[in-house]
């Protein structure tokens, strides 16, 4: 969860929250740093404005939180070490950006940082604890555990009307295409099938399903007003080093989802922007579950290019095997959000 481990990386997170989140470095000594402690109702009081977005310092996070200020928010960012806190020290942060650290283990801790937030965007970006590559099943165990905790604590903040929850694609392709009367589109309806997911070893499919079941569950339990957001693998600049464990895990299966036509991608702006749509929607027309992807890896040469950004053989996606358009057994569908997107868009346009 949010874990810096080489000095490589520490600069990485530096570099980009000064590019995305515009902290200037401190020019003294004097200026005070920002807390991890408790927080001060008086000093984070920003009204209808202030969202809180989990994970802040992720690939995904960054991105959300670059699109949320151009939006006019002030937003809160959760950083879940104290290395990640630490890391942040050196640089003055801007008004409109208020860093706060929060254990995703502790609903007391969360509740204390979701306070004043009129709405939490958690971003479940997990990283491997042991800093490997890969997805295990336990840490699939953990982001369960930590997303029932989000959602209960959203529930018990007085200030929290909504929350939009990161899930992903491979919550709703893993399915046995064998079952009598199955749909061959996969849409917002679509679940991945979790004794599939189990006999093929896909922790990380496991890990994204369960987890999002859960927080519907609570979320219907508590009365949250909540959506969630299923994207397919989530690319953008230098993708591979910045988000490596979520790209690893998401192509295990890789051969197989090219194959059957349902291998998507989704650049992360562009993903951002889609949180941002379907949080202003919320107390409006969106609703439910919501699957974003912007390409299909159809052709040999995607194939080719995305391998070739992840540093991989493009036989471990496309497995050299003759695309064959005719056969294709599933059909992702997108449909719901361009609907709400482009509703969006069209009011916005009306407005000016």
């Amino acid at each position: 969860m949010g874990f810096v481990e080489t000095e490589e990386e520490i600069e990485e997170l530096k570099r980009m929250i000064v590019a995305c989140v515009h902290l200037p470095r401190r020019k003294d000594h004097h200026h005070r740093h920002f807390q991890a402690s408790r927080l001060s109702s008086s000093e984070f009081d920003l009204g209808d404005n202030l969202v809180c977005v989990t994970s802040g310092a992720s690939f995904l996070g960054i991105a959300i939180v670059n699109t949320l200020l151009s939006r006019g928010y002030s937003v809160r960012i959760i950083l879940h070490t104290q290395e990640e806190m630490e890391n942040l020290r050196d640089f003055e942060i801007n008004g409109s950006v208020q860093p706060v650290m929060a254990k995703l283990t502790e609903i007391d801790n969360l509740i204390e940082a979701f306070q004043g937030c009129r709405a939490v965007f958690h971003t479940a970006a997990f990283t491997d604890p042991a800093g490997l590559s890969g997805y295990t099943k336990s840490m699939g165990e953990v982001e369960v555990k930590a997303c029932e905790n989000v959602i209960r604590a959203c529930s018990r903040t007085a200030s929290v009307r909504s929350c939009v929850l990161t899930s992903s694609l491979v919550s709703c392709i893993w399915r046995d295409a064998t079952i009598e009367d199955f749909s061959p589109v996969i849409n917002h309806d679509s679940w991945s099938d979790e004794s599939l997911c189990i006999d093929k070893k896909l922790w990380y499919a496991l890990g994204k399903v369960k987890a999002e079941k859960a927080a519907w569950r609570i979320a219907k339990e508590t009365g949250l007003k909540m959506a969630s957001i299923c994207p397919g693998l989530i690319t953008g600049p230098d993708f591979f080093h910045r988000n490596s464990t979520a790209t690893i895990a998401y192509l295990k299966g890789a051969q197989e989802m090219y194959k059957d036509g349902i291998l998507a991608t989704v650049d992360v702006m562009k993903l951002a922007e889609a949180h941002a749509c379907v949080f202003e929607a919320l107390n409006k027309t969106a609703f439910g579950r919501y699957i974003c992807f912007d390409q299909v890896i159809e052709r040999e040469d995607d194939a080719e290019n995305l391998a070739k950004q992840i540093g991989l053989p493009a036989s471990k996606i496309c497995g050299g095997d003759p695309y064959n358009y005719t056969a294709l057994p599933f059909h992702l569908s997108n449909k719901k959000l361009l609907n709400l997107m482009s509703t969006t868009l069209a009011s916005c346009a009306n407005q000016t």
